[in-house]
Parts: C-alpha cells; structure tokens; sequence
C-alpha cells in the first residue's frame, strides 16, 4: 500500500467522492440559508463500541456514525471477536448497531487502524487483554503518530509488546486474557487519546487503575471529560483526586442503548460559513449539554463576530458581515483550528491561536499544513512553537492539499466559498469522519439556491 494513497476501511460507508479526487470548491451565489442535519460523533461512536463490547451484556448503539475511522473500530473489535451487527434505525445516516461483548478476548488476528488514533490509542489497552497475539499496524501515513506513551504504559501494567524496539506502530501484543492493572505515570501531553484509550480499559484490568499525567499540560480535557461521562452512564466510577490524576476500580461495566449525538466539530465548517458568506446556517439536534470540544463553537464563533441562538433543540449562526480577529488558547479544542483559521484569513485584524503545538501529530503537521496552505493562496501565516498566526490579505484561487486529513480538506471548501478557483487535491479524505461532507456541502448550497432572498448582505469577495 503506498504512502500517497490511502485505502479506507473495506466496510466504510461512503458514497462521496473517491480517494485523491481533485475538487473544485464550490462558490456561494449569496448570502446562505439552509437547515442540515450532522451524522454522529466519531468520538462518541468509537468509545461507546469499545465500553459495549466491555460490558455484561448486549447493547445497541444508536444512530452511531458511519465513516472510515468507526469502520476500522468495529474491523479491531471483530478481530477480537466481539459481535457486531446492524439493525435498522431511525438515522438517515446509518443503522445502528448491536454489540455481543466477548471475555476474555480473541487474540490470533491483526488490527489495521488505517489513520484513527482512537482506534489505535484505544485499542492496544483491549489487546492486552486478549488471549494470544495481536498484530497492531496502521497505513503508512499513520505510522508516525505517538504510540510511545501507550507502549511504555501498557508495559508498566503487566502487558507484554514486542515493538522491535522502536516504540511505534507496528507491534504485536502478547495477549494472556488478563492484564493486572495498579498504578501507571503517563506524559499526555501530545495526546490526550492516551489518557482516554486506559481509562476505558481500566474496569477491566485486575486490580483498576490509577493513572497519573506527569506532564505541564494535557490538551483535550473535553475528549477526557467525555470518556468519564460514558464510563458513568455505564456504571464505572471515576475518582479525580487531583488535576491530572484518576483512580478507575476493577468491576463490571453495564450494557446499555446509548444514542448518539451528532458531531459538533464537523459541524464547524458549515457554522463557520454563514459568517464568510453572510445569512444564516442551522444544525438540528445540536444538545443542550455536551463535552464535545464542538459545543465551544457558540462561544468562539460568537467571539468572532456571529449572532448565535438556539431554538428547539437546533443551533443557527448568522453571518453580520463582520468577522473578528481573535486570540485564543484553542488547548482543549485543537481540532477546530482548521475551520477558526479559515475564519480568521477574513478578518479585521491578525488572529492569534496556541496551545495547539500536539495538532503537529495528527493525520498531518496540521499548523505546517495551514501555513503552506494559506500562503499557496497569497495569504500570510506564521507557525509559532505551540500555535500559528493569521494575517488577513486577499487570497486568490489555487490548489488547496489536503496531507490526508479529513480537517484539512474541510477548509479548503470553506475557503473556496468566497475565493473562486480553490481546488482541494483529495476531498475523499473527508470520508475519515464524514462521507458524506460533499452532498452535505452542496445541500447547503441548494437549499439557500431555493430560497427567496431575505437576506440583504452580500457575500464576501476577497479574491485579488
């Protein structure tokens, strides 16, 4: 398999464009006007699969997403042999699924993760507890994400790795069926994915666990939040006596029908585009509480200049014709830098986002990936140890690479609304989190095509 092409998952659900199709970004005619409907959080889909096939007993998950990354979560839970099956539901995005947990674990198989590393921060711990061997590999574009943390710590708990030495994908976990758990010292701070894959596996291990981050920082609490919170509603308590610490004891894990909430970060980019273009874009099922990093969207985007309000279980953002420049420490809600730094290519001053260095060690150098994206368009970026800074200029149209990363590729379409010409080399890539951002994105733009003007603003042209 070649490191310039990535395959996705043999059972992912797609039906948008193939892998390392060249996109030309649709224009908006004028100011928006649409209403649309977001698939489910990867983040939540990933760790309710891995605390159903956990539990006591049988339990379905409900309109879970369907993408590249939960397909190569179910692919490792099946070759541990968990039973995973679908059911008909009531998403337009999918059907739901059954979960029949297994213990002890099958080993014997391996484990593709592709380019998710929830499935391969998640799944190492679960191997451990396997009896025999599994096989941990990823594609090759993956193979550079941190997997070192993990490796040291399963270590330390009674787990046996054979990596070569190299500390990194790929390895082979020596499953025995069991795993004796204690007390572990992890630096999170390059991900907090690392914290989150051992707390989920933590009722499970013979003793609990009780995990201590050593580090001066720790990025995305809300993902570490939510995790806590899917492992209360299935009965396993999480004690924190101090930040950076927790104490999860052995015990039973409770199966239970957990629905899913639509995916608030993949919701940025269409948010994001009522303020480059002007009117108003809704999501529905947006929850009154989330620990989602996407719930801090009302604030941020609103902190930029949009009017933001909430009506019956939906959120509008509407475009006033302005955006702001900002500085924000975007530690906790990485992920939505792609779509602030788009935003920020248009305001009225310089932007200033840190607290971001980690996002280097996603699917790409996300802040290197930006900076030589902006600037291939005339625009001008600096990177900064831990962050980058926007300065506004007029962009023109060009190719837009999206480095095999679903965010990436998102804000060039964002871009592309406003600047003509903007043409994203692999738009498939979005099929990572979302297959269906394609017919989503140009829903968008039907749907305002369709409706009367009421709106009096203009869209945006900044195109040199």
């Amino acid at each position: 398999m070649s490191a310039d092409r990535y395959s996705p998952a043999p059972n992912a659900e797609s039906s948008g464009p193939p892998l390392g199709a060249l996109w030309r970004a649709p224009e908006a005619a004028g100011p928006l006007q649409a209403t649309l409907t977001i698939p489910g959080s990867k983040s939540l889909t990933n760790r309710e699969l891995v605390l159903a096939s956990l539990a006591e007993g049988p339990g379905r998950i409900i309109a879970p997403l369907h993408s590249d990354d939960s397909a190569r979560m179910i692919d490792a839970l099946r070759a541990l042999g968990v039973g995973i099956e679908t059911e008909p539901g009531d998403s337009e995005y999918g059907d739901d699924l059954l979960i029949t947990p297994i213990a002890p674990f099958v080993g014997g198989g391996t484990i593709d993760c592709g380019q998710a590393g929830t499935v391969m921060r998640f799944v190492a711990p679960l191997a451990g507890l396997a009896r025999g061997d599994v096989h941990v590999t990823a594609h090759e574009s993956a193979l550079h994400r941190p997997m070192g943390v993990m490796i040291h710590a399963l270590r330390d708990l009674g787990v046996d790795i054979d990596d070569g030495g190299h500390w990194a994908l790929p390895f082979t976990v020596r499953g025995r069926g069991h795993v004796r758990g204690g007390e572990v010292a992890i630096d999170a701070s390059i991900s907090s994915q690392f914290v989150s894959g051992l707390l989920l596996t933590a009722p499970r291990l013979d003793v609990g666990l009780h995990l201590v981050h050593t580090g001066t920082r720790l990025p995305s609490i809300p993902h570490i939040d939510m995790t806590i919170e899917s492992l209360s509603h299935r009965g396993v308590h999480v004690e924190r006596p101090a930040p950076g610490e927790w104490v999860v004891g052995a015990g039973p894990v409770r199966p239970k029908d957990v629905p899913i909430e639509p995916d608030l970060s993949n919701a940025a980019p269409f948010l994001a585009a009522a303020m480059l273009v002007g009117g108003s874009v809704t999501i529905t099922g947006w929850p009154a509480h989330s620990t989602q990093p996407g719930a801090t969207l009302t604030e941020i985007l609103s902190l930029m200049g949009a009017r933001v309000t909430r009506r019956a279980g939906a959120l509008t953002v509407t475009g006033n014709g302005g955006i702001h420049g900002v500085d924000l420490d975007l530690s906790a809600v990485g992920e939505l830098t792609p779509t602030l730094v788009a935003l920020a290519a248009f305001a009225d001053s310089p932007s200033a986002f840190h607290g971001i260095g980690h996002i280097r060690g996603h699917e790409t150098d996300r802040l290197q990936a930006l900076r030589t994206g902006l600037e291939g368009l005339g625009g001008e970026a600096e990177e900064c140890e831990d962050g980058i800074r926007v300065v506004p200029r007029p962009l023109r149209g060009g190719l837009w690479r999206a480095h095999h990363d679903h965010r990436i590729a998102t804000t060039g379409a964002l871009l592309g609304l406003v600047v003509p010409g903007v043409e994203v080399d692999d738009i498939g890539t979005t099929a990572k989190t979302l297959p269906q951002f394609t017919q989503l994105w140009e829903r968008m733009l039907t749907e305002t095509a369709d409706q009367p003007a009421s709106d009096p603003q203009n869209p945006r042209n900044v195109a040199s």
